[in-house]
Formats: structure tokens, sequence, C-alpha cells
């Protein structure tokens, strides 16, 4: 009976163990990663090492004053350069590419059950793609969906990048989508608020239900086939952040025309999500205000081609035109950009295509939009735990084959990832 009891208890301990799987690797004690150079966020060391210890970095520097703690492993990169987990600034883990299904029916015929387990495989892909930090800004439709992703990836359920989720975002009535027949009111892609009282309760209930960001639409289309206007008042924005502030949020604006630009970052916005008519008078009021720019190039890119264009045959179309003349006003104004490229639009695991367009199309060096990836987003988003490489801050690093700050496209060839000190790949 009691061979059988021990059995029967251990059996129990194995069933146990077997039943609570964990998408999180097990973190090794101490790790000397060796590549042939680190890039630290900021500036490129050949020869350098770097030692992590459970999930912080503890030292980086010259490969030969580094010591390997007792009881640690050291894990030569020959060939790659190690660099900080990349930061995206622009995600919608809960769409998928709009050649696929369009926008409208991802938000009136998919269930929420459908799009979450869609969310699952991005965010692994965004992981694996080397972006350990994700900014995700708006569910599109599926509430706070982003909110239980966030704990999934927290609690080990799910593998995935460290959230910074913004849920259902904030719209004024009647000026979003979907946009039907008039005479049926459909679900919308974000919380509709409107007045003081409305647009308190808003921010209010978003941020309770574990929004780390407000979103905003400072400005969009109103009516089928309308041009893009601005939406919310001067006053009804300024609202919305110091609502958000008084509670330790930032808020984000989408915003694409000169006013509704203007608006937000008077009224106090960290960062305009777009640009796309932006004029050098309204960047240079936000190089006044310090607020950045998003400019999401890839999904303008994107959405072009979905649309026809053959990109290298056609000439420009006028959206991309007019892309790259406001690129060429926000580098003028000298504004601080922040790297994301609306992933979701396109490919999840395709993160990059933002960074290598700015570099080919739009004359940015690979040095500028790898600090923007990492220690530039960290700053912009207030994360001071990573971004660099340097002692005391958590473990999130990747590696890559060759020099990413030389030729930009190498950050698609991701070889390690490391998150939190765990080993999600490796060669």
């Amino acid at each position: 009976m009691r061979r059988w009891g021990l059995a029967a208890l251990l059996a129990g301990v194995t069933w146990q163990t077997q039943a609570q799987p964990t998408a999180v690797p097990t973190v090794a004690p101490a790790i000397l990663l060796r590549p042939a150079a680190v890039f630290d966020g900021q500036d490129l060391h050949p020869g350098w090492a770097v030692l992590v210890e459970n999930d912080r970095i503890t030292a980086a520097g010259p490969a030969a004053q580094l010591a390997l703690p007792a009881g640690g492993r050291t894990l030569e990169l020959p060939g790659l350069t190690l660099l900080p987990g990349l930061i995206e600034g622009h995600s919608h883990l809960l769409l998928h590419p709009y050649n696929e299904t369009p926008w409208n029916d991802q938000v009136l015929l998919e269930s929420q059950a459908l799009r979450v387990a869609r969310a699952t495989a991005h965010a692994q892909r965004t992981l694996l793609a080397g972006f350990t930090t994700a900014r995700d800004l708006g569910t599109e439709g599926a509430a706070y969906a982003d909110v239980g992703l966030k704990q999934a990836i927290d609690k080990g359920v799910i593998p995935g990048p460290r959230l910074l989720v913004a849920t259902r975002a904030l719209v004024a009535t009647g000026s979003y989508g979907p946009k039907l027949s008039v005479d049926e009111d459909v679900p919308q892609g974000a919380q509709e608020a409107d007045g003081v009282d409305g647009i308190i309760r808003a921010v209010r209930e978003q941020m309770g239900k574990g929004a780390d960001v407000v979103k905003v639409y400072a400005d969009y289309r109103w009516g089928p086939g309308g041009s893009a206007q601005p939406t919310f008042s001067q006053e009804e924005l300024t609202l919305i952040v110091q609502t958000a502030r008084s509670a330790g949020r930032g808020v984000v604006a989408h915003a694409s025309t000169p006013e509704g630009m203007r608006r937000a970052v008077l009224a106090g916005v960290e960062t305009i999500e777009h640009g796309d008519e932006g004029t050098l008078e309204v960047f240079q009021l936000m190089k006044k205000r310090g607020v950045a720019l998003c400019p999401t190039v890839a999904a303008t890119d994107a959405i072009a081609q979905y649309k026809g264009w053959k990109k290298g045959a056609d000439a420009l179309p006028p959206r991309v035109q007019q892309k790259h003349l406001s690129m060429q006003a926000a580098l003028k104004a000298g504004v601080t950009l922040a790297l994301g490229g609306d992933v979701g639009v396109f490919a999840h695991g395709d993160n990059a295509r933002e960074m290598e367009l700015l570099v080919r199309d739009y004359g940015l060096t690979p040095l500028q939009v790898l600090r923007q990836a990492t220690s530039g987003n960290a700053q912009i988003f207030h994360l001071a735990d990573r971004g660099n490489i340097r002692p005391g801050l958590l473990a999130d690093l990747i590696a890559v084959a060759g020099d990413p700050t030389q030729d930009v496209a190498a950050v698609c060839q991701v070889r390690l990832v490391m998150k939190g000190g765990a080993l999600y790949k490796q060669p």
C-alpha cells in the first residue's frame, strides 16, 4: 500500500506538472554572451561580451574583462551582433493583413475568439522577430482582449513581447468605422465619447480596465468616402490628456491632418501617429513641445500595394508621395522619430519592414533607425529598464547576423532572442 501510495503521489505530481505548461523557457543563473560585436543602443562595440544573471544584465564590456560566475555557461555567437531587444512602437496584434481580410470584415465578422487565437500567434511571431516589447495601439473592435493577451504573456501562458496596451481607443461619435448603411448602427472599431462627462468616463473606464496608454483619434474620415478632418475639439483633447495624465498615463494621437495634429500637440499628447499631411509649421510645433512622430511608413506602403501599386514599376501613388513630403518636413524640423510600422496592416513578424523602408526609401541611416527601435523608443515610452545594454537593465537581448549599423537588413536575420534572461531562440 505504501508503494502504491507513493507511486500515486508521484504520478499526481507528474500530472500536475504536465497540466500546467509554460511558454517561458527556463532562465539560467548566468549566461555569458560572446558575439562579434555589441550594439548597446547607441554605438557599436566590436569585441564586447555581455553577462546576464537571472533576468538582468550584470556586465557589458570587452570580453577579456568579463568573468563567468561559477555554475554559469558561455554562449559563443560568432559573426553575430548582439543588441537590445527591439521595441515596436505601433502594432495591432488583433488585426491581420488587410489583403487577407478587409478591416471592416475583421471588425464585424470575425469572432473575438478567432481574433484572440490569431493574436496569440502574432505575439509569438513578433517576439521571434526580435521585438521584445510592443506598444499595441487599439483592439479595433475586440474590446479589452489586449489586456488578456498581456496578462497571458506576463504569466508565461503564451510567448510574446512585453506589451503596452491602449485597449479600445477613443473616437468622436460618427467619425470612425465601420461605415455601412446609414440605416444600421453597427459595432465600431473604437469607443465613442463626446463632451466633458462622456470623455472623462471613457478615459477612466479604459484605464480601469488596464490601458497603459490612452489613444485618441484626433482626426478621421467623416461620412462614407469623406476626407480626414479634425474630430475632437481643442477642449476635448486637452481634457483627455489631463484625465489620463492625472492617473499617470500618457496619450497618443492618431492624426494625419495639420489641424488634427496641431490640436493634439497643444493638448499635450506624447506621440503623433502617422502625420501623413504634416506641414513644416506643425512639425516645428511638435519639436518645440517635445512631441514625437511615429510615421508608420510601412503601413502606407502596404496599403498602396494592396490597392494595386506595383512598387518599382509604377509611379508613386499620391498617398505615398504625400508621406515622402511629410517626412521631409519632419526631418527638416528635427522632430524626434519613434519607430513603429502599424503592423497588423501587414504581417506580424515582419515588423522590421518599417526599419528597412526608412533607410531605403526615406533616407535615414541604419544607425538612426537602430537607435529609434531601441534606446529611442525606450525613452519616448518611459521604459527606463530596457532599450540599452548596461548593468541593471532587463536582459531583453537579440543577436542578428552581420552588422545592422551598416546594413539594416541584418535585423531580419535574427538568430537569438532572449527576454528576461530566458532564451526563446538560439543558434
